[in-house]
């Protein structure tokens, strides 16, 4: 089936089943340069970096320690063991870090599109929007990023006026009576996502939208809309963007005048061909792309000697080039910008998708009865417990492998301990022959090692399933 931006969905058939081998995340040239220079980066961040990105975030170091450390038997694992040979295996624990974590995060992104497609999208028409900003307001955001959960509730509130200033054209005759002093009746069902990078890893926020094509009122009816212009969305979204930065003084009005005074103002939105509710595979596709890391590992190349970073993709029309050269310090300063806040929430559920209004559907469909917590509030968290079988699936659903399968055999597997204490890690893993001693995090760079072998991308694909907007959606 041929999508709307010329990507394939997934077939239907049954892919072909691997044998699981567990990955050695130390081979990634993103680990090596972490591992290699992080700490030069610190050092020299107050006098190379700061000027222009503002002070280190205590975020981006408890971030990238973390990521160090994923895939590391040294911090923890469980043991596999096949009943029927005997065979064993050791799993490292993974880091679970967000929007950073090429792997980790790319088993959040099938997990949360797989649970939108089957929990959340309602069976009518979607569209992706993306709304942009202009260069000279980006460092508004990137020096106070307190304000970007304000620039998703702008875009939001600009979809929800532009939707429903369409809604009553849309009606039958007999309904449009009244419509426009009960337009707050109109929801939109909107999942918004923030980016802050674009094709080259500068700072570039913008938003991904994914919106149902039309508005439901209170009973559940939706009520679709038919094409619309983009022009009068995008001059919503920068009357209010606007106003926003002057009400809070930040932007000068002078500057204003001279943004309007321009033929192109920078503020650019774009919208794609509605998908059908039955292209569910598609869907999932989008709602992929809109959930992607800030970049990629498999653009990346790590040059010896020096571990200069090339960074490879689509063309730029403004330098006439595919690629971006980067020092390793440059290049984790490009990349740990877009590391989120502790907290900050990068995906937005909004209107008739909005956490409230699902939980309202639920407890009415359910006789009223709300959804059980998922620990009782003053609690403490379970102990360490076997992985669920979610942990199992989602490796079926992205590698195509299965992780219980032995390799000796082809019998069935099971976890049969989680190994988290210090002695008991240490003592199995010098009694196998792989214990590390956890290095430090920066040691003098050593020679490569002949014996390692070219670097193999894990099979967890990390790249772009979908085309990038940035190099249209720029001033």
């Amino acid at each position: 089936m041929q999508g709307q931006f010329g990507f394939r969905a997934a077939p239907a058939e049954v892919l072909p089943m691997h044998l699981y081998r567990a990955r050695n995340p130390r081979q990634s040239p993103l680990w090596q340069c972490a591992h290699r220079h992080f700490a030069e980066f610190v050092e020299t961040y107050p006098h190379d970096y700061q000027p222009r990105l503002g002070p280190l975030r205590p975020v981006i170091p408890q971030v990238v320690h973390k990521f160090l450390d994923c895939g590391n038997l040294d911090r923890g694992f469980v043991r596999v063991r096949c009943d029927h040979c005997r065979h064993e295996y050791l799993l490292a624990f993974s880091c679970k870090s967000r929007w950073f974590c090429p792997t980790c995060h790319q088993k959040n992104v099938q997990t949360t599109a797989a649970f939108l497609v089957a929990r959340v999208f309602a069976p009518v028409p979607h569209r992706h929007y993306v709304l942009a900003l202009p260069k000279m307001l980006r460092p508004y955001f990137q020096r106070h990023r307190s304000l970007l959960k304000c620039l998703c509730a702008l875009a939001y509130q600009s979809l929800t006026e532009y939707l429903r200033a369409a809604v009553s054209p849309s009606l039958p005759s007999g309904e449009r009576d009244g419509v426009r002093g009960r337009l707050d009746s109109f929801h939109p069902a909107v999942i918004l996502t923030l980016h802050t990078f674009g094709e080259y890893l500068d700072f570039h926020p913008h938003l991904h939208a994914l919106v149902a094509d039309g508005l439901f009122t209170r009973d559940g009816t939706f009520h679709p809309l038919p094409e619309l212009p983009l022009k009068p969305l995008e001059e919503l979204f920068r009357a209010h963007i606007l106003k926003f930065l002057v009400d809070l003084k930040l932007l000068p009005p002078e500057r204003v005048q001279v943004l309007l005074s321009w033929k192109h103002s920078g503020f650019n939105v774009h919208s794609g061909d509605p998908v059908p509710p039955e292209h569910q595979a598609e869907l999932e596709k989008l709602a992929q792309y809109i959930l992607r890391n800030p970049f990629s590992v498999a653009k990346m190349t790590l040059e010896s000697p020096t571990d200069t970073i090339i960074y490879r993709s689509k063309l730029n029309p403004k330098i006439n080039r595919n690629f971006e050269v980067f020092t390793p310090t440059d290049f984790l300063a490009a990349i740990t910008q877009h590391i989120p806040d502790k907290g900050a929430q990068m995906v937005r559920y909004y209107g008739w998708y909005s956490n409230k209004m699902r939980g309202q559907r639920h407890r009415a469909q359910n006789g009223g009865a709300a959804s059980p917590p998922l620990r009782p509030p003053g609690t403490p968290p379970p102990p360490a417990k076997l992985p669920s079988k979610k942990w199992r699936d989602l490796i079926l659903q992205v590698w195509h492998t299965d992780p219980l399968i032995c390799p000796k055999c082809r019998q069935q597997m099971r976890v049969i301990a989680v190994i988290d204490q210090r002695v008991v890690i240490e003592k199995i893993l010098r009694h196998l022959g792989q214990w590390n001693g956890t290095p430090p995090l920066a040691p003098a760079r050593a020679p490569p090692d002949a014996n390692a072998g070219p670097w193999t991308r894990e099979p967890c694909d990390d790249v772009d399933p979908m085309p990038d907007y940035e190099n249209v959606l720029t001033d």
